[in-house]
């Protein structure tokens, strides 16, 4: 079994593949662990914040079953090693988060003739197929083009339930093991969409488009996907500094300040503004201004700019500006007796 992603699907799958007495795992992962990953990654502790996911991942799950052999990879999977990496698995397990990891499993797994087990959660909503098992439709036929870059916020601005992950993860893992044991037709040709909240499901058949013949390579697949890196990607925001909001606030002037960091947080400290959590600013565009200026801000600017290059792209707002070094910046220059966190 090679499963990709260690995150919030990952650690779940993992979990029980290794209980289960998987044989042979390969952990694909080149993210490293971060606080605000312990939500949904139940693999992980504190004390493994910037530590590798796969190594962690490894390690954890040897203490459960040691008689399992772990391969651990954490090189990016690209169009130029992921034919070599999953060479040696029969199966392969999509627990990524991004659109171009999923082609490009799919695509692996149709050149190497390799059943595909996807699961994917957004919000408080999952999914799961398995994909071109014994030629049943492959997640091509499910989604022939890829969204258009940035349309579709990722759990970072989107949010996800925490243990929507676990429950999807779960699901994803039992597919497996009906394929490896033969104990009952996986779930090929449906995909099965499952709300948290309601705690409905549905099945919906999968119409074969017959998108296999056309892969006969791996391509370039942020390429495909509309997606270019850009190490400098906020270099071109529009950025407020800590001096210059307080000049704002001291000369009483019209403008918006909003606050995307977690309720939990704004208790901690906050610099008065309106607490708009990062994960429901796709689903509150109509509470931000569009004729005056709006100064978004989180701990150290990195959340704030992140959704308002979203909201530039994809919403059209020419009026944010970014709180410069964050809440952490405010409370050093402005207020030291503001608790830091």
């Amino acid at each position: 079994m090679l499963v990709v992603g260690a995150g919030g699907l990952g650690c779940p799958v993992l979990l029980y593949l290794a209980a289960a007495g998987v044989g042979e795992i390969g952990i694909a992962d080149f993210d490293l662990i971060s606080e605000s990953n312990l939500q949904r990654q139940v693999l992980f502790t504190t004390n493994d914040i910037g530590k590798p996911k796969a190594a962690v991942a490894k390690e954890r799950l040897k203490q459960l079953n040691p008689f399992v052999h772990f391969t651990v990879i954490t090189d990016k999977l690209t169009s130029h090693n992921a034919l070599e990496i999953a060479h040696p698995f029969d199966v392969i397990i999509d627990a990524s988060d991004n659109f171009p990891t999923r082609y490009l499993l799919n695509d692996v797994s149709v050149l190497q003739g390799k059943p595909l087990i996807y699961g994917s959660v957004f919000r408080y909503e999952g999914q799961v197929a398995v994909f071109n098992w014994h030629g049943s439709p492959t997640y091509r036929d499910l989604y022939p083009t890829p969204p258009e870059e940035g349309s579709v916020p990722n759990c970072e601005q989107g949010g996800v339930l925490g243990v929507l992950p676990g429950i999807i993860g779960s699901m994803q893992a039992n597919e497996a093991i009906k394929i490896i044991t033969s104990i009952a037709e996986p779930l090929a040709g449906m995909l099965l969409l499952f709300d948290s909240l309601t705690l409905e499901t549905l099945k919906i058949a999968i119409a074969d488009k017959n998108q296999r013949a056309t892969i006969s390579e791996l391509v370039d697949y942020n390429d495909f996907c509309g997606i270019y890196e850009n190490k400098n990607q906020h270099s071109h925001m529009q950025e407020i500094t800590v001096q210059e909001l307080k000049n704002l606030k001291d000369n009483n002037a019209d403008f918006q300040l909003i606050d995307v960091r977690e309720p939990h947080e704004y208790d901690i400290c906050e610099i008065g503004g309106e607490l708009i959590p990062m994960a429901e600013v796709p689903f509150n565009v109509d509470k931000i201004s569009r004729d005056k200026q709006v100064v978004v801000h989180c701990r150290s600017g990195k959340r704030s700019g992140d959704i308002i290059q979203w909201l530039e792209k994809n919403q059209q707002f020419t009026n944010l500006y970014n709180l410069k070094g964050g809440i952490l910046a405010w409370a050093k220059e402005i207020d030291i007796r503001m608790p830091t966190y």
